[in-house]
């Protein structure tokens, strides 16, 4: 057994019993207060979480936990679908060396999930950075345990869910070890995810191989029993599209008398939608569904000047929609819903507002639901 092989096992086991001391300390306290005012509380909270509509969001990446973070104050029937195609970082090594699938966007939306996500970021994002573990999170490495325990990365999942007591539930699109690819408009072939990154706006066609790769029934389940289905946000080539490349997935949603949204992203990414608006994001959601997206969510608030100076020096610009594109959209079938969707995460970054996203699309959901029982 080598030394990596030792000390990552130690130190997964060790986090993996740290994690359950931690929810299940909280758990008893959560009991001891049950009699008192605040359990009453609690308790009758979850209750009207637990008659929300029931919505999936297909995805990945931070735009998706971080919609994921706003909608648990809402409904606790959310089935986040992941897609699984990433291989970089931490989840790219262990996709490499041990022949999992990637974790960190799975693991990401589990703790976007959970009641206290504070504290579980700080405990399963740490990040190692020294060693043979440098550049591994402490997250990752306790689904990979978990894997090895149960022999299969769904029940891992599934396991981790029920371990934490989210609000919701997390899972991967496939449990097929898929490959992300694509043709450039000058003919070129990239294959995975970072090069299917660094040519997006260049691009023709994009596939996963193998094409056949079957679509969890719990993600099946999930889609046939919405009340509303969210695309996004998140970046298009290698967080959306991958998830409706699945034929199962596509053929569902196309068929689907649910509400499909579609969640534009703030700014374009650099290289992978770098010089492409919203209209060009609709039109590659479109030709992998075969059909238009209901509603599309676009931010209207401003970018602070500062924001804007210095994602334009990296190549982002905002994505806002003109009042011909409106038109245009409106035309197709899709109506679009204006709102003020920015925050400024830590005075540094621009993310989506998880409140005022998670508002208009509950309210969406509701409306669906309550037109359905009529």
């Amino acid at each position: 057994m080598s030394f990596y092989y030792a000390l990552l096992m130690i130190t997964v086991i060790t986090a993996s019993a740290v994690s359950f001391y931690v929810l299940s300390g909280r758990n008893k306290n959560k009991s001891k207060t049950a009699s008192g005012r605040l359990g009453i509380m609690t308790n009758a909270v979850e209750y009207r979480l637990s008659f929300g509509p029931r919505i999936v969001t297909i995805g990945g990446g931070t735009g998706l936990s971080t919609l994921l973070s706003g909608l648990k104050g809402f409904t606790r029937n959310i089935t986040a679908v992941v897609a699984v195609t990433d291989e970089g970082g931490s989840s790219g090594r262990l996709r490499q060396e041990w022949g999992m699938l990637p974790p960190g966007d799975i693991r990401n939306c589990i703790v976007a999930l959970a009641e206290n996500d504070s504290s579980l970021n700080r405990l399963l994002n740490f990040r190692f950075d020294r060693g043979e573990l440098k550049g591994h999170n402490l997250g990752n490495l306790i689904l990979l345990a978990t894997t090895e325990m149960m022999g299969d990365f769904q029940r891992a999942v599934e396991e981790l869910n029920k371990l934490l007591a989210i609000r919701g539930q997390v899972l991967p699109v496939t449990t097929e070890n898929v490959t992300l690819k694509g043709e450039t408009k000058d003919g070129r072939i990239v294959k995975g995810e970072l090069e299917v990154s660094d040519n997006g706006s260049k691009l023709a066609k994009l596939w996963i191989e193998p094409c056949n790769a079957p679509t969890l029934e719990g993600v099946k389940k999930a889609l046939n029993s919405a009340d509303l289905i969210v695309l996004g946000p998140g970046s298009l080539f290698t967080s959306v599209l991958p998830n409706l490349l699945l034929k199962e997935v596509a053929d569902i949603l196309k068929e689907s008398p649910v509400p499909i949204v579609y969640v534009a992203n703030l700014v374009t990414q650099p290289k992978e939608t770098e010089g492409m608006n919203i209209l060009a994001h609709v039109d590659w959601v479109t030709g992998v569904l075969g059909t238009v997206p209901d509603y599309l969510l676009a931010n209207q608030a401003p970018i602070p000047e500062e924001f804007l100076n210095r994602y334009s020096k990296i190549g982002a610009e905002p994505l806002y929609l003109s009042t011909e594109e409106e038109k245009y959209l409106e035309s197709l079938g899709t109506t679009v819903i204006y709102g003020d969707f920015i925050t400024i995460k830590n005075g540094a970054y621009l993310r989506h507002n998880a409140q005022s996203l998670s508002e208009a699309i509950v309210r969406l959901a509701r409306e669906n639901r309550e037109a359905k029982e009529f």
